[in-house]
């Protein structure tokens, strides 16, 4: 009798623990407990419910001042940025304030390559891309040049750690974008450049240039729905790009060099050859969301790259839960879609969607305060031979005398 009423107390108590914890506790305590091939099925099927939303879109979900197709193909590229800064700064604890240098540096490759203002345009007849296939031919270009601009910038500055790093990051993202604004003989100065080529699929005499051109414009199958497709896919393949790698020696290290860089040093990890490692695939992922930004907007600035959209994308990253794949996409998911569904709303005159700063500010505070590991932290777990350890472990308690 006392056994029971002990186990009877005891579940108690859980349930009493349960019920204190947050919604992103709950939901990552369940997650946990599913098996690979659950998790892989209710992965399809939340993508493929994401992927209907902008033609099925609910009332309350919807956003009344603006095509909601465009805002989630919004939401996709910032979470293909949030996904690459999350392996620098959550995966590698790396501090980057000038990540959006990565960004311009991949848009600024397509449109410099593509736009018929630049003049290192390569579509025509007579150059080296041709019209309908130059914006696919220029994202692997610009993912390879970003990633060795990681690498140029890596390379002498890794040894620092900390606010020294984050001051020198910073400091490349503005280089990046005065050079942009100054070299008007080339990136067109403010003016920027126009017509960047993007892909021309689905060409029809309704729509002679594809269904990404802005000019498929109408209905819910306009082109944002079809940017975000595009880029819903390709984060499906960076999720599991980076997942592989954080099951694998380099992502072990990659969290060494978080918890401890001075001890993991110790242990025998080259800290500073991961660190790079981290810093290169976190650019190239970077750069794949400029070339998705220049396709999409056809228009490419100065402006646009400035120090406040570097820290909402870090607000992203941290909003969501550094070190968590998923939690970043959702942060993502805030940044973007909470000024669109604001935009026109009014309250005592005030636009709330100029306000998106003052929220974000506040939502920060406030995480910082009473959940300063994200909405949905990362859960920490035996990375090498977790699955066999957590068999041993379970027999042993099968086997353990009661």
């Amino acid at each position: 009798m006392s056994v029971g009423k002990k186990g009877a107390d005891g579940n108690g108590a859980a349930d009493r623990v349960n019920a204190l914890l947050a919604p992103g506790d709950v939901l990552r305590r369940w997650w946990a407990d599913r098996t690979r091939v659950q998790k892989w099925g209710v992965g399809l099927l939340a993508f493929g419910a994401l992927a209907l939303l902008p033609l099925y879109t609910p009332h309350f979900l919807d956003t009344p001042g603006i095509s909601f197709g465009g805002t989630m193909a919004q939401f996709a590229m910032v979470a293909i940025i949030a996904i690459g800064l999350n392996v620098v700064v959550g995966q590698a604890g790396l501090l980057d304030l000038g990540y959006v240098g990565f960004y311009a540096v991949g848009a600024y490759t397509v449109a410099l390559l593509t736009s018929p203002e630049s003049p290192w345009n390569q579509v025509g007849v007579s150059k080296f891309f041709s019209t309908d296939w130059a914006w696919l031919a220029c994202v692997p270009i610009a993912m390879a040049i970003t990633a060795l601009t990681g690498l140029i910038l890596g390379t002498p500055t890794l040894r620092l750690r900390g606010d020294y790093l984050a001051i020198v990051t910073l400091g490349f993202g503005e280089i990046i974008r005065l050079m942009a604004d100054n070299l008007s003989d080339i990136t067109n100065g403010p003016r920027g450049l126009n017509q960047v080529a993007y892909p021309r699929l689905g060409t029809s005499e309704e729509l002679p240039n594809g269904v990404f051109s802005s000019a498929n414009s109408s209905g819910d199958a306009n082109y944002g729905t079809w940017w975000f497709w595009l880029g819903l896919a390709l984060i499906v393949g960076i999720l599991l790009l980076v997942g592989n790698l954080e099951r694998s020696r380099v992502g072990r290290a990659w969290i060494a060099v978080r918890e401890d860089e001075d001890a993991a040093e110790i242990m025998g990890v080259p800290t500073f050859r991961f660190k790079l490692w981290a810093f290169v695939i976190g650019a190239a992922v970077g750069g794949l969301s400029g070339a998705l930004y220049a396709g999409q907007v056809q228009y490419v600035a100065p402006p646009t790259f400035n120090i406040i959209n570097s820290m909402l994308f870090l607000c992203a990253v941290v909003l969501g839960g550094q070190g968590n794949k998923l939690g970043v996409v959702f942060g993502a998911f805030v940044i973007v879609y909470l000024p669109n569904r604001l935009l026109g709303v009014e309250l005592f005159g005030i636009n709330l969607g100029d306000l998106k700063y003052l929220f974000f500010g506040l939502a920060l505070v406030v995480l910082m305060i009473f959940r300063p590991q994200g909405l949905f932290p990362v859960r920490a777990q035996l990375l090498a031979y977790g699955k066999s350890a957590r068999k041993l472990l379970r027999g042993a308690d099968e086997q353990a005398p009661v």
